[in-house]
């Protein structure tokens, strides 16, 4: 074992993978979290919304607050035996820490911890507050996880200035790429209605599926803006169609498909409801549409909290840093409409959701020091 793997950031990022916390099971994890924090001068509040577990701890109650955002759930394992090291053994090999959630993002709390310990030792009188938001159902539905405690603090007019993510942001090397933003996220369930009969009397019936494809493909086709600087062009995909019984005599008396809408900030959700609606009116079928927006838009612009990062890494890593509004969403949808500078910065993305996931050591301890850095940029 080298040096690099018995830093204190190795250590609990193994102690926080060895906790079998599949969503939304938080296994103690965040208690292991506040025994790291409450000697730093952290108070702990514990809010559970029914199955999930989640914490708010803080140091300070002046301004400016810069929040540290992340999860301990994890998603399954998948079948054991396809794993080369149990997926929660946190098994070391080399440079390399194996197990799930080493990347998605337990190997970030580890590092956002260490970091602190660090920064307060060394500046205790810092300016500001310090606080983690961390959640058990970021893998999960996302129902009664960083929503629901950002409810909480709104209500009582609790405000986060800064909010860095830990979400696995990188791609190549360590710190090349952070999130400023992300694409909002629009689904659909649209369900098709006709009439069962059989094919040999199609008069008889009415397919569901004749009706809808043209209807899809006119979707598939829209060009439904063309994104900006810091956006792609909002995108359309169907992810699901399902219809008929099976047989190869029987017209459907429905179909269902799903699809999703991931858009920029050139358009709204209730814009991609309306040209939506639109367009299957056009072709006069019966339909029904359950809509469920799973986040908006946002991004955060140079400021603060970008030049801390990128300031951060390149001092540590040496690298210029991109900035992107690319992927998948995070919790960071649900903390940026309070007016917080919201940023994703993480390790390398390359294995997460997979078998095997793994990360660096070397990595991990990078990115404790990156944090550290940029709490020396904002709170000193």
């Amino acid at each position: 074992m080298t040096e690099a793997s018995k830093t204190n950031t190795i250590k609990l990022a193994q102690t926080l993978v060895q906790q079998a916390s599949v969503t939304p099971e938080d296994c103690d994890c965040q208690a292991m979290i506040m025994d790291h924090l409450k000697p730093l001068g952290f108070t702990a509040e514990t809010m559970v919304f029914e199955d999930v577990t989640n914490l708010w701890a803080r140091k300070g109650s002046n301004s400016p607050l810069i929040t540290f955002a992340g999860h301990t759930d994890v998603v399954p394992t998948g079948p054991l035996e396809n794993w080369t090291y149990p997926p929660f053994d946190a098994a070391i090999d080399g440079d390399t820490l194996h197990g799930r959630g080493t990347a998605d993002m337990k190997g970030s709390l580890a590092a956002f911890i260490t970091a602190c310990e660090r920064f307060i030792t060394k500046h205790p009188n810092h300016k500001g507050s310090i606080s983690y938001l961390i959640t058990s159902d970021e893998e999960g539905p996302a129902k009664n996880g960083t929503v629901k405690v950002i409810e909480t603090l709104e209500s009582r007019n609790e405000k986060i200035d800064w909010c860095l993510v830990g979400e696995p942001s990188s791609t190549k090397v360590l710190g090349d790429v952070i999130k400023n933003g992300r694409r909002g996220s629009l689904n659909a369930r649209l369900t098709v209605k006709g009439k069962q009969g059989h094919v040999a009397y199609p008069h008889l019936a009415n397919n569901p599926i004749h009706n809808a494809t043209p209807a899809l493909s006119e979707l598939c086709s829209q060009e439904w803006d063309q994104g900006n600087e810091f956006f792609p062009a909002t995108s359309f995909q169907i992810t699901n169609i399902q219809a008929g019984t099976g047989a190869t005599n029987v017209i459907p008396g429905t179909q269902e498909a799903l699809f999703n809408f991931r858009f920029s900030t050139e358009v709204t959700a209730e814009e991609l409801k309306e040209r939506t609606h639109s367009i299957l009116d056009k072709f006069q079928f019966d339909y029904d549409i359950e809509w469920n927006l799973s986040g908006q838009p946002f991004l955060t612009a140079a400021g603060p909290l970008v030049d801390a990062a990128v300031k951060a890494i390149k001092s540590i890593k040496g690298i210029e840093t991109e900035l992107s509004t690319s992927g998948g969403t995070s919790d960071g949808r649900f903390i940026a409409p309070t007016g917080a500078q919201v940023l994703e910065l993480g390790p390398l993305n390359a294995t997460i959701h997979q078998v095997d996931e793994c990360v660096s050591i070397k990595d991990l301890n990078d990115l404790s020091d990156i944090y550290e850095a940029m709490l020396v940029e904002l709170l000193t």
